[in-house]
């Protein structure tokens, strides 16, 4: 089931998508087990106040956001409109303190979110949470999707995964080059 608060913006997936539903926001967090916030980074605290805080409460939510400004790219670099010192999620977990949110799929392509082919190795997502059974949940998907999840902590660890969508994108901007992901190399 897909929110928004426009149901026409997602008619060719609904068209797409055999038994898939649209609903309000407040609709979705009621019904949904596991949610994913992939929202523009701007909207993503506008879209979190929309659910009812109580419907979020104890449930596990994938922040896909990241906290782009909305400024063009400087020589192929994003801007954000947060700093190192205070993630978006951090902010997110602030306006919804019982929601379980983990920072996930941030800094890839949503070509290779699910089935990433980087010829027999499996890229690394950073992950970060504060609930342990809410990482375990997503390194679980991202297991079956073809993912290595490394933790990287508490919602702090936001305030370094965020900046991997920069990273992630000069090399797009600058060459066209969308075909990447990163690997954590470990002895």
């Amino acid at each position: 089931m897909i929110a928004t608060r426009n149901p026409s913006k997602v008619s060719e997936w609904l068209e797409k998508s055999d038994g898939g539903e649209v609903g309000t926001h407040k609709e979705v967090g009621a019904w949904a087990d596991i949610l994913v916030l992939a929202s523009k980074g701007s909207a993503a605290e506008a879209a979190i106040r929309l659910c009812d805080a109580q419907d979020l409460a104890g449930k596990t939510v994938i922040d896909a956001t990241n906290p782009i400004a909305d400024l063009p790219p400087e020589n192929g670099v994003l801007r954000f409109f947060t700093d190192l010192n205070k993630s978006l999620m951090e902010k997110l977990q602030e306006v919804n303190p019982k929601a379980h949110f983990v920072k996930a799929f941030n800094s890839v392509g949503n070509a290779y979110m699910v089935d990433p082919d980087f010829g027999g190795v499996r890229p690394t997502m950073f992950i970060c949470g504060n609930d342990a059974k809410a990482k375990v949940e997503v390194t679980g998907i991202l297991d079956e999707f073809g993912w290595d999840a490394e933790d990287m902590g508490g919602a702090e660890g936001a305030r370094a995964i965020e900046p991997l969508c920069m990273l992630w994108c000069i090399p797009g901007f600058q060459r066209n080059q969308w075909n990447h992901a990163f690997k954590l190399l470990k002895h």
